[in-house]
C-alpha cells in the first residue's frame, strides 16, 4: 500500500471517534496517531499548542460541554505530497450537535448548529508532528443570531460536501493526477495575481481555469458566490480594492500545495499578506496596516476545469490584527440576555 493511502487510514480511527464523540476515545485516538510533541495551530481565539492533552483540555472540552451530543462528518478526505517533499492529509467537513451551553460566549440556541472544518494534517514517519486547523466560529454566531460585524455580500448557508459526491478520495494514490490537478491550480494563482497590475480581468484567464457552474464556498462573513460574474461580485472586486497589494508579500508567508486524484488542498500558517489601504471590503475602513491571513481551502476539478472550491479564512484573526476584537463585540450585543453577566456579556 503506498503511504498516502496509508496516511488516509492512520487517522481512519480518529475520524471514527470523532463521529460518535466520546471524550475519552478521541483523546486516544489522538495520542494513537500524534507524536508527543505535535503542534496544533488552530483559528483564532485558539492559536497554537503544543501536546494532545494541552490541545484536548483548551479546544475540545470546551466545545463539548457546550454541544454534548458532538458530532464530526468529513466530505473530503485528501492525502499527498508537497513540492518540498512534505506529506499532508486535508479533512473537510463540519461538526454539529445540539447547542446546549454557550460557547465562547456564543449563546447557546437549543437547536442543531454546524460549523465547517478545514484540518490539515502533516505526517512523518506515521506519526502527525502538524495540524493547521481552520473552524467557522463566525458560522456558528450567525446561527445563534449574534454575529456582530458587517453582513455579508455572498449566500450564507449549510455550505455542502462534493456535487459529485466523491470526497472521501479512494487508494491507490495516483501520482500523475495528483500531480496535474495540483498544478492546475497553481497555474491558476499565478494567472489571478496577474490583475490589476498587468492588465484587467483578461489577464486572469478565469475561464481557462473555472466551470462556468462553479462555485466559490467563502467563509461564513463573505458568503459563497456562484459562477465567475458572482465570484467577482461578492468577494474579488471588494477584496482587491481594500488590498491592492496582494500577491507581493511572498518572503512573509509559506503554503503547501498537494493534489489527489481531482481535489487539490493548500495549507500555510499564514499563506498570504497584504495591507488594508482602501475601503470596500468587509464595511472595513482603510486601516492602513499590513496584515498576514490564515486561508486553508479545497479544490475539486471536473472535466478539467474548477467546479467546487471551498475556503476558509480566519477572519477573527484578521480583524484582531487591525484592532477590532469581534468576541468582545459580540458580547456587548448579548450583555442582556437571560444567562450572561449584565455587565460583561459573559456567559454565567
Amino acid at each position: 500500500m503506498d503511504r498516502h493511502t496509508q496516511h488516509k487510514e492512520l487517522i481512519a480511527p480518529l475520524r471514527a471517534a470523532m463521529y460518535d464523540f466520546d471524550a475519552d476515545v478521541v483523546r486516544a485516538a489522538l495520542h494513537d496517531v500524534c507524536a508527543d510533541d505535535v503542534v496544533f495551530r488552530l483559528s483564532f481565539p485558539f492559536e497554537s499548542t503544543v501536546g494532545v492533552d494541552a490541545y484536548f483540555d483548551k479546544v475540545y472540552a470546551p466545545l463539548l460541554r457546550a454541544v454534548p451530543d458532538l458530532e464530526r462528518r468529513d466530505t473530503i478526505l485528501m492525502s499527498g505530497p508537497t513540492p518540498e517533499g512534505h506529506d499532508w492529509i486535508g479533512c473537510g467537513g463540519f461538526y454539529c450537535g445540539t447547542f446546549r451551553a454557550p460557547w465562547l460566549d456564543i449563546p447557546a440556541t437549543g437547536h442543531l448548529v454546524h460549523m465547517r472544518l478545514h484540518e490539515f494534517y502533516r505526517v512523518v514517519d506515521g506519526k502527525i508532528v502538524e495540524m493547521q486547523a481552520l473552524w467557522d466560529i463566525p458560522e456558528v454566531m450567525m446561527q445563534a443570531g449574534a454575529w456582530p460585524m458587517v453582513p455579508s455580500l455572498g449566500r450564507e448557508w449549510h455550505v455542502p460536501g462534493p456535487a459529485s459526491n466523491d470526497g472521501i478520495v479512494p487508494g491507490p494514490y495516483d501520482v500523475d493526477q495528483g500531480q496535474a490537478t495540483c498544478q492546475h491550480i497553481i497555474d491558476m494563482l499565478e494567472h489571478l495575481t496577474k490583475y490589476p497590475s498587468q492588465g484587467g480581468p483578461e489577464v486572469m484567464e478565469m475561464p481557462r481555469f473555472w466551470h462556468p457552474r462553479m462555485n466559490w464556498y467563502g467563509p461564513a462573513g463573505i458568503g459563497t458566490a456562484r459562477g465567475i460574474e458572482g465570484f467577482r461580485n461578492w468577494h474579488q472586486k471588494p477584496f482587491l480594492a481594500a488590498m491592492p497589494d496582494r500577491g507581493q508579500h511572498d518572503a512573509d508567508i509559506n503554503f503547501h500545495f498537494f493534489g489527489d486524484r481531482q481535489y487539490a488542498g493548500v495549507t500555510g500558517w499564514p499563506d498570504m499578506a497584504q495591507s488594508i489601504t482602501h475601503g470596500g471590503w468587509l464595511g472595513i475602513a482603510p486601516a492602513g496596516k499590513k496584515i498576514d491571513m490564515r486561508s486553508l481551502d479545497f479544490w475539486r476539478l471536473e472535466n478539467g476545469l474548477i467546479r467546487e472550491n471551498w475556503v476558509l479564512v480566519d477572519l477573527l484573526h484578521m480583524y484582531d490584527q487591525i484592532g477590532v476584537d469581534v468576541l468582545a463585540r459580540m458580547r456587548e450585543f448579548n450583555k442582556v440576555r437571560p444567562g450572561f453577566d449584565p455587565e460583561t456579556g459573559v456567559a454565567l
